[in-house]
């Protein structure tokens, strides 16, 4: 008996053997058993998540209950235990969209970001806060940073960086004059397409979008359109709405823009290079304790930054105790011609010792200095 057994198995085991396989009544009776508990385990997470928010303050608004940190580390947890066949961006969009319903039960978050919609800075709010919010399409960024100062908006979403343009200086500007804080950031991925109404190239006669995506698609509009009219709009969501009223104009914007405007995509994912990544920053009025893998921005400046070896004085701390420095840009300080503030994005915590013991020294040879915010690195 015992060598038929272990005949079956060897059959069992050979290349081109039919494998035995549960009917597929089976199947769906599993997955439907296994929808029902995540039911079941949903609902009661949301139920803790509401005594969270009891325990903290009974009386609070949905924003007093809202912690980065906390967030950041639940989908770092997530991404850890991935062993798949879900891909770590499903995983992380999984849990942030739980995360974002179970936030918002008594009322959502209120997110003002650089609009209309149909543009990245909105999937970019998405992507950061699940869709479980109010996104408040503002037309600048200066209104995004008026709305969350008056309290109209909790948090706002604006872009700061793409990998292959560079900086958003307005954004850095508003800091000059703003007492908001950087609360986290977002990396999305951007990929840009061609829309219209026509159904061939040789038809169009200009191509609309913001300077920026029009920058980030310069060589392939030079090899593929480079007689037509190149014309830099206000937001590739406006580029999009040209698009739609008027002839010969195709759009450089988004893919979720071609379903908005009713568009078709007339060529698919034309940036000029592969890794092309905006960076975003959330801002807001509240400090956050720290997630365990965090960056901190610092405006700081000196008196006379033409000073030889100003700026060198400014960084020496830094390097001195460790501390890495991702990031630096400089702007006019609008206190006088030719004197300068610096942006600064370091690794770590502001109330992390060692560099907390290089900001204190920092701080002692600066005109200048203020934390602009302490937050969660972008989890993917």
């Amino acid at each position: 008996m015992r060598g038929k057994g272990r005949a079956r198995r060897s059959t069992a085991a050979r290349p081109g053997a039919t494998e035995v396989r549960p009917p597929l009544e089976e199947i769906r009776s599993r997955i439907d058993a296994i929808d029902e508990a995540l039911q079941q385990l949903l609902n009661e997470r949301a139920t803790l998540a509401q005594q969270v928010g009891i325990s903290k303050n009974a009386a609070g608004r949905t924003v007093d209950y809202y912690r980065p940190e906390r967030e950041a580390e639940v989908l770092r947890a997530a991404l850890a235990r991935n062993r798949g066949p879900l891909r770590n961006e499903e995983v992380a969009r999984l849990f942030r969209e739980i995360m974002s319903a179970c936030l918002a039960q008594q009322e959502p978050l209120k997110v003002a970001f650089l609009g209309p919609e149909g543009t990245f800075t909105q999937q970019a709010v998405y992507k950061h806060f699940g869709h479980s919010v109010r996104a408040l399409a503002l037309p600048s960024i200066e209104e995004v940073f008026h709305e969350i100062e008056a309290g109209t908006a909790d948090f706002g979403v604006v872009p700061i960086e793409n990998s292959t343009e560079g900086t958003v200086m307005h954004t850095l500007d508003r800091f000059l004059g703003s007492p908001l804080l950087i609360c986290g950031e977002v990396e999305l991925r951007i990929h840009q397409y061609l829309l219209g109404r026509m159904q061939a190239l040789k038809s169009i006669r200009r191509v609309c979008s913001h300077q920026q995506s029009l920058a980030q698609c310069r060589e392939w509009l030079d090899e593929y359109l480079p007689e037509v009219e190149r014309v830099a709009v206000s937001s590739n969501a406006e580029a999009a709405r040209r698009a739609r009223d008027e002839q010969g104009t195709a759009a450089i914007a988004g893919e979720v823009a071609a379903e908005l405007y009713g568009l078709e995509v007339l060529v698919a994912k034309i940036e000029d290079r592969a890794d092309n990544t905006t960076r975003f920053l959330v801002i807001g009025s509240r400090r956050f304790q720290p997630s365990g893998d965090d960056k901190t921005t610092l405006l700081v400046s000196v008196a006379h930054t033409d000073a030889p070896g100003a700026l060198y004085r400014l960084l020496e701390p830094l390097a001195r105790n460790g501390i890495s420095m991702t990031r630096i840009e400089s702007r006019p300080s609008r206190r006088r011609k030719w004197d300068y503030v610096f942006f600064l994005d370091l690794e770590g915590h502001a109330e992390e010792p060692k560099l907390a013991a290089a900001l204190a020294e920092l701080q002692g040879r600066s005109s200048l200095f203020r934390v602009l915010g302490s937050y969660p690195r972008s989890v993917l």
